[in-house]
């Protein structure tokens, strides 16, 4: 097999030449939390099509309109045919030679470099360690690929990078790109404006947040999102991965994409596959499903629990990456509206930086989540289409009021889908939120 040739010296002048040339397009601004910590590496993470590089734009703009100067914002997208063969090495001699060209960079101040699918260059990281080592080149990375998933990215820095966690776009990024985002808080928007949120609310829970999907025919849309996760399956599964039972995984896929929140245990799972005639070992279906959630497909949560056997022997809690990918999957002609109101919830609550976890009670009623962050109360949320049902009232109610007892340190919030407030007076500590407004809050 031919060996790729070296990249030429001019070839990589002419790369940095474009990249220093290249207009940077709007992009919306996105609610992605940045740390602050200096001397840490900044590993940009998310699903494949879900605004990474998008972000990566953005964040030069603002740099520059705070005063930074245009040279001092590189952005070298690396997944390109003419780099093939690029070593760390070349890599390094760019980054010198962008301090030839422009050294009152350095001299005055911090290059920012940000290297798009970084995953291309073998051994990569050991220029960014020499760099941070350094001082004067903020580093930012993304990837997402099947030599390295975006989550990789980020371990394979060791301690030295902080992860920017990017979804597909959040209910007020959506409205923000659709520039109907509202100027005022919920409290002081009229009731013809709240309305108008309500619909915009439903619509959401349908299309989701990927950006290339929000102007999308129907059609188109449902092509587009399963084009995405046939992409994200085979590359950033079964090449990565080098998956054989793709059966399985193909199964697998569209049963836990279709069914939003459900209980996910290897048995359950293991007996369905076989039931379906799909031949397939327990350790099959769990490492699947973990690939699936390192691949930024899915996202899991454990049953809270200060045991740590207890939560691995419990059921998780499985959901899409996006609301908008619950319909593609439904074959059964549900709506699945509950399902992903919780999906969008749960989202939101990642993107706020939440750790979370779904709770049973002693009595053994479950609330949807319980979620921590450090320097912030936890906070318990139920979440559901409606109160108007006494069933429904009973069980949702019920739950929260007892893990609110037993979590008195948390605030407790019922989330419905329906603006309309409860009927009933809610007991002891509960709140009660409108989803449009509770995925509005700052």
């Amino acid at each position: 097999m031919a060996q790729d040739q070296p990249v030429s010296r001019e070839r990589l002048r002419d790369k940095l030449s474009e990249a220093m040339k290249a207009a940077i397009p709007p992009r919306i601004a996105r609610d992605v939390r940045v740390p602050g910590i200096p001397g840490k590496a900044l590993a940009v993470v998310g699903v494949r099509r879900g605004g990474k590089t998008s972000f990566l734009l953005r964040r030069m703009a603002e740099q520059i309109a705070a005063g930074r100067s245009r040279e001092s914002q590189l952005l070298l997208e690396l997944e390109d045919e003419r780099l093939v063969g690029l070593t760390a090495a070349d890599l390094g001699w760019l980054v010198e030679e962008h301090g030839r060209r422009y050294p009152h960079v350095r001299q005055g101040g911090t290059l920012t470099l940000c290297l798009d699918e970084v995953q291309v260059v073998p051994d990569w990281e050991t220029l960014v360690h020499r760099l941070l080592a350094a001082g004067d080149v903020e580093i930012v990375v993304s990837g997402s690929s099947s030599k390295l998933l975006s989550k990789e990215v980020a371990t394979s820095l060791r301690g030295r990078a902080m992860e920017v966690l990017v979804h597909p776009f959040s209910f007020r990024e959506t409205l923000r790109h659709a520039e109907s985002e509202p100027a005022e808080p919920w409290e002081r928007l009229a009731a013809t404006e709240r309305a108008v949120l309500d619909q915009a609310l439903q619509r959401y829970l349908t299309v989701g947040g990927f950006p290339e999907a929000q102007r999308a025919d129907p059609i188109d849309r449902s092509d587009l999102l399963t084009g995405y996760v046939d992409t994200m399956v085979l590359r950033d599964v079964i090449e990565r991965h080098s998956v054989t039972n793709v059966r399985a995984l193909r199964w697998l896929q569209r049963h836990l994409l279709a069914t939003p929140g459900g209980s996910v245990s290897v048995k359950k799972l293991y007996d369905s596959l076989r039931s379906q005639g799909i031949g397939v070992g327990k350790d099959t279906v769990y490492d699947c499903v973990n690939h699936l959630e390192d691949a930024f497909l899915l996202r899991s949560i454990t049953m809270h629990s200060s045991s740590e056997r207890q939560r691995m022997s419990n059921p998780r809690k499985v959901y899409p990456v996006d609301p908008g990918l619950i319909a593609v999957y439904e074959t059964a002609g549900r709506t699945h509206r509950g399902r992903a109101l919780e999906t969008a919830i749960l989202l939101e609550l990642e993107r706020r930086r939440y750790a979370v976890d779904w709770y049973r009670t002693e009595e053994g009623w479950e609330v949807d989540f319980l979620a921590s962050r450090a320097g912030t109360e936890p906070l318990l949320v139920q979440v559901c289409l409606d109160t108007s049902a006494d069933d429904t009232w009973e069980r949702e109610v019920r739950a929260l009021l007892s893990a609110s007892i037993a979590n008195p340190e948390a605030d407790a919030v019922l989330v419905t889908l329906d603006p309309t407030p409860p009927a009933r007076e809610l007991p002891g500590r509960l709140q009660w939120m409108p989803a449009a407004r509770w995925l509005l809050e700052p």
